[in-house]
């Protein structure tokens, strides 16, 4: 805490004793701070809250008519219900798959991995269910009704309906010296297509590649070197059409299940001849996907921090409420943890995923702890947080300390940049949850350090472990 990056930042600590209630550490506990991605805790605990760990959202397909023989003379309707890893995340035991250092941070962050399932999964098991439901063909064509929430995060889209995340994934492997690199899309869904090259360097050459863009058309765009003797790197392009994407790949895996479907497949989805949502509600279903359990879903979000799904929580919310633009979700937030006991004075969000402007306070992030660790699934909401040195966003972080497996807490990081200074501005580092202590005590805490600077990188990859550091200190302490 005292080292020079930390010169002119603030540290906000609060450590509580969870059987006893007694506090242990006071620093800065009851004044506001930005806590980045800790705020996670407070809009995927909502939903927690809400609709408990073993909730299940089921996505339907509909048809707009009858079935005459094994043909449909009308449309199949993919309705989005809002699960956000649909199929393309679930293990054999049934448990969420995720990578330390997931797909959704591979432009920003190097390093980023795949997991292996198949992002079409559940796309690939409602057609496989079409067509033992007996529909051949569909004379109609196939809709996508997004309806249910619109929402945006940082510029790109928080939609019902989400495939891969709402990612394409861009892998790129090195060739020999002075070959092209090898590109793989995935998924492969029409029209999307690589445009352009990756050259292959020298054994130890810069690897330098430039994030995906696309000119339009389904063109993806993506150019640089990669050394010869460099892992593959991924890299994603965020679609800004989500509903017309799963409109073209549900179409695909229809006609792979033996189905053939009417209209243009790489038309844009429009729902203006859609009936009212409870009218599409009350229409005849013929194949039905069912999510992860909320607390296989919450685990993909705290582990990885995956900001547009704990945002999409806050979508759910406000659309339970019966308001579809996503505007009601945060009050929503605030009315769950109020009637939970939490004091909610002591939180000011913006979003539910952690982004500039939200703030808390140490204590009321404890507080929010205690209560969720007070609840008799606190084991499982304890299980969704990064363990420090074991997995997701702590994987790294104090490998070697004892305290290591120890901590269970969410993360916190916004970095910025000071141009009058040329270096990095640590806007936040943060780390909130529980641990076992030393001496077997229960401990919820939070840290917070805020406007801390560094004059290269290293500094902010070196702040994960100053806050780890931290809050390995106080496991040892206690």
């Amino acid at each position: 805490m005292n080292q020079p990056r930390y010169d002119n930042a603030q540290w906000l600590i609060s450590v509580t004793d969870l059987d006893s209630g007694e506090v242990l550490i006071d620093l800065n506990g009851s004044q506001m701070a930005e806590p980045a991605s800790f705020t996670k805790t407070y809009s995927v605990g909502a939903a927690w809250l809400k609709w408990g760990p073993e909730h299940v959202i089921t996505t339907p397909v509909k048809r707009t008519a009858e079935v005459d023989g094994a043909t449909l003379n009308g449309d199949l309707v993919l309705v989005g219900m809002g699960d956000f890893t649909f199929g393309g995340r679930t293990k054999p035991d049934g448990t969420v798959d995720f990578t330390d250092l997931d797909h959704n941070d591979a432009n920003p962050l190097p390093g980023a991995t795949l997991t292996t399932e198949d992002p079409l999964t559940a796309l690939n098991d409602l057609a496989a269910q079409v067509k033992a439901s007996g529909i051949d063909a569909v004379t109609g064509t196939v809709v996508v009704d997004d309806r249910l929430f619109q929402g945006t995060l940082a510029g790109e889209p928080i939609t019902p309906i989400v495939v891969n995340q709402n990612l394409i994934d861009v892998l790129v492997t090195p060739g020999a010296a002075g070959e092209p690199a090898t590109i793989e899309m995935t998924p492969a869904v029409a029209p999307w297509h690589i445009v352009g090259t990756v050259a292959t360097v020298a054994p130890g050459g810069d690897t330098e590649i430039a994030d995906p863009d696309s000119t339009g058309d389904g063109a993806i765009t993506i150019s640089g070197t990669i050394a010869a003797d460099s892992e593959p790197v991924l890299k994603v392009f965020a679609l800004e059409d989500p509903a017309s994407f799963a409109r073209t790949a549900f179409i695909e895996a229809l006609v792979r299940a033996g189905v053939s479907v009417g209209g243009d497949p790489v038309a844009v989805n429009s729902t203006t001849a859609l009936p009212a949502q409870d009218q599409v509600e009350e229409l005849p279903t013929v194949a039905e996907f069912d999510s992860l359990p909320l607390a296989q879903q919450a685990t993909y979000v705290m582990k990885i921090s995956y900001n547009r799904g704990a945002q999409t929580y806050v979508c759910l919310l406000s659309a339970e409420a019966g308001v579809a633009d996503c505007s009601a979700g945060l009050a929503e937030v605030g009315k769950l943890w109020a009637e939970a006991g939490l004091d909610t004075t002591g939180i000011s969000l913006v979003d539910g995923s952690g982004l500039n402007g939200n703030y808390v306070t140490p204590a009321n992030g404890v507080a929010a702890q205690a209560i969720m660790a007070a609840r008799p699934d606190a084991d499982q909401w304890r299980a969704t947080m990064p363990i420090l040195g074991v997995d997701g966003s702590l994987a790294m972080v104090q490998t070697d300390s004892p305290a290591a497996g120890k901590v269970f807490a969410k993360t916190g990081t916004l970095v910025g940049g000071d141009a009058v200074n040329d270096r990095y501005r640590l806007n936040t580092k943060a780390l909130g949850g529980v641990m076992e202590s030393e001496s077997g005590r229960n401990l919820a805490f939070t840290i917070i350090m805020n406007q801390g600077f560094a004059d290269e990188i290293d500094g902010v990859f070196a702040a994960n472990d100053d806050v780890g550091a931290v809050a390995a200190a106080i496991q040892q302490e206690f």
